[in-house]
């Protein structure tokens, strides 16, 4: 399902930093990044062999599919608030004068082409512009190597989110960061349980994962404190519920973090709301004749009430 939220409240950015936005790309179109993940599992839960017999991998796989793409829109919005700064009410009235240079530092940012050719929107690409590749998707048709790849990649994804945020100081970015935290601790130990119950093995015991504690990021607190680190979500109102069979049945919270019970929860988190961004007359966007296109949309959205 798709609703038009954030999966979580972003604050506003302070000022304008593409340069920080840049670097929250590399969550987006890095290694590890979210198209990454839900490159992985979309097409895993896609190529699932023996869905019926093996259903709770099979779903387990299939709703953090859902939950990924709302990661994927959540970084989105987190690098184009950063580049496009503070919220404002306020479009940029039509006929700017663009004779002055009127972007002249952004010919200085690390990754010129977010302006010049994305006018500060985000894009499936890295930290440094380099594209996201289907070389990152792992598919295999075998259950046991795909779940271990999985806990693998949300282990990197974690390490991942954990030095984006340690370069930034913005709020936005930061919170970000914090949400993605908790979450992937969340699917790297829905992942681990997976492997356990079809393999006996105890993943978090063979190998070492990130020691990363989430207690330690004040961003992450609000997120422990509602449970998020103890829920997986259905993202739908009637499938997908056989999670439970791996999500549940007395297991408990990681050592670290608030104790409780693992949840499932049916439907999606309650979200928060996506930011708008203003129009620039001076950089043609949305066009050159904004106050013309406001005015059609509104007699649209009149005849749709």
């Amino acid at each position: 399902m798709r609703i038009d939220k954030l999966q979580a409240e972003l604050p506003a950015p302070k000022r304008k930093d593409p340069n920080a936005a840049a670097a929250l790309q590399e969550l987006l179109g890095g290694k590890y990044g979210e198209m990454s993940t839900l490159g992985n599992y979309m097409f895993q839960s896609f190529n699932f062999r023996s869905k019926d017999k093996l259903r709770p991998f099979y779903s387990l796989v299939a709703s953090i599919t859902a939950e990924e793409l709302g990661h994927v829109e959540l970084v989105s919005n987190g690098v184009a608030m950063l580049a496009n700064g503070p919220d404002s009410a306020q479009d940029e009235v039509g006929g700017a004068d663009i004779s002055k240079a009127p972007f002249e530092a952004m010919k200085d940012i690390r990754s010129f082409a977010s302006f010049a050719s994305h006018a500060g929107g985000s894009v499936p690409v890295n930290s440094n512009g380099m594209s996201w590749n289907a070389d990152m998707v792992t598919t295999t048709g075998n259950v046991v190597v795909d779940l271990l790849h999985n806990f693998h990649l949300e282990c990197g994804a974690r390490l991942h989110k954990l030095r984006v945020y340690e370069t930034l100081s913005d709020p936005t970015g930061r919170e970000v960061c914090g949400y993605l935290l908790v979450r992937g601790s969340v699917h790297a130990h829905a992942y681990a349980l997976a492997l356990k119950q079809i393999t006996g093995a105890d993943i978090t015991k063979v190998l070492p994962t990130p020691n990363i504690p989430l207690g330690n990021i004040p961003e992450c607190q609000k997120y422990l404190q509602e449970g998020s680190h103890r829920r997986l979500y259905t993202w739908s109102p009637a499938d997908y519920k056989e999670i439970a069979g791996l999500w549940g049945n007395g297991e408990q919270a990681l050592p670290g973090d608030p104790p409780g019970e693992l949840q499932v929860v049916d439907g999606m988190p309650e979200g928060g709301k996506i930011h708008q961004l203003t129009g620039v007359a001076s950089a043609f966007t949305p066009d050159y004749a904004p106050e013309e296109m406001f005015e059609v949309a509104t007699k649209l959205y009149k005849m749709s009430r």
